[in-house]
Parts: C-alpha cells; structure tokens; sequence
C-alpha cells in the first residue's frame, strides 16, 4: 500500500517537474517568480550579458501544440512594441527538454493593484495612467489589442517608471471603419482578427472586460475595448475595487453585459465630478460613447491634472469659477489681501 503523500510533499514534486531544463543554455535560474494560465515565470540569470532576466516558460502539456504557438505568439507580439512602458523581450527558444520559453527584462517593482494604498495621494497615482494609454494607444497603432487590462497587469518600478504586462491574449487586428446611427460618417476602428482569436471562447478577466468583450467570441473587438480596460482600471485606481464585483464569474459577466457597474461617486462622494465622468465615458455601455481612441482619455487625465477643463463633462458657471480659484489660488490671495488692506486704510481715513 502506497504511503499518503502530504500538501508539502505534492507542492515540491509539482515545482520539481516545473522546473526547466537549462543545461546547454546560457541561463540560469534564480527563483520562481509567478506561475499563470499555461506558463511559469523564472527569475535567471543571463550568464552572457551578466544580467537578471524573467524567463516565461510553458509548463502545461501541449499535444496539440496550439500553447506553444499562443507563447511564440505572445514573445513575437511584445518584441515589436518598442516602447517604453512597454517590457522588451531579449531572446525566444526551445529549452533541451523541449518546452517553449522567452526572455524578457525583468522588472521589479509593484503592481498597481499593489502600489494602490491609501498613504500615495490620488493625484500620485493619476499620473501614471496617462503612460499606461500611451502604451496601449502605441499598441493600438501596430493593429495590436491587449484585451486583459487590469491593476494586476501595470507595474510601477521603483522610480516611477510603469510598464503594461503580460500580453498572453493581445491579438492581431485588421484595420476597417466602423458605422453606427450614432456616428454616420464612421470611426476608422480595428476588429480582432476571427482566426487568432478563436470562435467561442470568451477570453479575459471578468471583472475588468468589456460588455462586448464578455458577450462574443472576440471577432468584432475594436481598440475600444481596451478603452473600456483603462475606464477600468481608472475606476480600480478611484474607488479601489473593479467596476463588476462579487458572485460567480457568470454573475460578473451578466453585469458587465448589462451596464451594471456603481458610479465610482456612489462609492466614495468625495471623488471629483470630472474624474467621475472621465471614468464613466470610457466604461459607456455602448462602445460608440466612449472615448474612441486611447489617447483621447489619456488627453482628459493630463488635462485633469493641469487643471484645466475636460471633454468628459460640462461644467456649470460655478465650477468653472471655482477651478479657476482652485488654479490661481496665489493671485486670489494676493487681491483678497489688497482689498482687505484698501478697506481698513478708508475705514482708518474715515475715522
């Protein structure tokens, strides 16, 4: 009769088969990182350029060979993002056991799910999402959608620097221009192509994707899509939660699908009108009211910031009068000090 094996005793076997066969390459490995959907991340040292790397190595069983190719994939789709909030990936290969991995820098630093505390101020953290839909609106431009956005996918360095991660389901589009009664004259738009994608099968995180995102098989997405992951993870960075929350996923799904997500204002009244409707128009419902492009929003961020108007909301006489106080507050103070002074030298003259 076969001894029982413990928790412990399975946890090391498992880690021991996961372990990648290194011998005849010019890695070594460090520690393990993070394990995922279909692969485990190795922190290694790269003995030829004397350097930490992460290695991403595919650790599932793949008769098929359908995993290896989301992998090669995955490493081809990176490399030809060159930019900098962007991690650049240094080397692809077959390991001796003949498992597929990829090299990439290795980066330390926190997620913004992580980096998120109540002790870094909200204007802090706000500035980090203009560089995150530049990268997205950069992918945009070389027909790439990333279509897994969330806190748990944005590093931030120890230096501020921030990077959007792991692109296992990005897909490759084709350029078109989409019509809708709300927009008769077309908005230039890329769809998912149909045969990267796959047919049936609803492919990112619930909590954070999109209407349309949860209700099709990914043929017809559009970089809207990732508009809507940036409202997203906007709205995790405001209220610190998701937009869709609590129950089974199928639940998450049919609220995501119906619209039903909580002003970020209904969660915490002290949050900003215009950073409520910035979040709001680009978690529209209907793809067509939302921004339409990445740069659009991250234009309404910057501008935010600057304290300046944004297209996101209108505001009413008195809220322009009091942004422009809240925007020259030296000069106010520096009137209010005049007037002040001119009343008391009459009030002294007339004594």
């Amino acid at each position: 009769m076969m001894a029982q094996l413990s928790d412990d005793q399975i946890r090391r076997l498992r880690n021991l088969v996961d372990q990648p066969d290194l011998s005849g390459t010019r890695y070594e490995i460090v520690r393990r990182l993070a394990t995922g959907g279909m692969g485990t991340i190795f922190l290694a040292h790269d003995n030829g350029l004397k350097r930490e790397v992460a290695l991403k190595v595919l650790t599932l069983p793949d008769a098929s060979g359908a995993l290896v190719e989301r992998l090669l994939q995955e490493a081809q789709t990176v490399a030809q993002l060159e930019h900098p909030a962007i991690i650049p990936i240094h080397d692809v290969g077959r390991l001796p056991d003949g498992r597929v991995f990829y090299a990439m820098k290795y980066v330390q630093g926190k997620t913004l799910e992580e980096y998120r505390t109540p002790a870094i101020p909200l204007n802090e953290l706000l500035r980090l999402l203009p560089r995150v839909c530049d990268a997205v609106a950069f992918a945009h431009s070389h027909g790439i959608l990333h279509r897994d956005l969330k806190p748990s996918n944005i590093m931030v360095g120890p230096f501020g620097e921030v990077l959007v991660m792991d692109w296992g389901i990005a897909t490759r589009q084709v350029r078109g221009v989409a019509h809708d009664e709300s927009n008769p004259s077309g908005v230039e738009a890329i769809s998912s192509s149909p045969e990267m994608t796959g047919h049936g099968v609803i492919v990112g995180t619930p909590a954070y994707m999109s209407p349309e995102q949860a209700s099709t098989d990914g043929s017809t997405l559009d970089t809207r899509t990732d508009v809507y992951g940036l409202g997203a993870v906007l709205y995790f960075v405001l209220t610190g939660r998701p937009p869709a929350t609590g129950g089974s996923s199928e639940e998450i799904l049919q609220r995501v699908q119906s619209g039903q997500i909580k002003p970020p204002r209904a969660r915490d009244p002290d949050i900003p009108h215009r950073l409520e409707a910035i979040c709001l128009k680009a978690l529209a419902t209907n793809p067509f009211a939302r921004y339409q492009r990445a740069d659009a929003m991250a234009r309404d961020l910057q501008l935010y910031l600057e304290g300046l108007p944004v297209s996101a909301y209108r505001e009413s006489t008195f809220e322009r009068i009091w942004r422009w106080i809240g925007n020259n507050q030296f000069i106010v103070i520096i009137a209010l000090v005049y007037v002040i002074v001119r009343l008391f030298f009459l009030l002294w003259r007339g004594l």
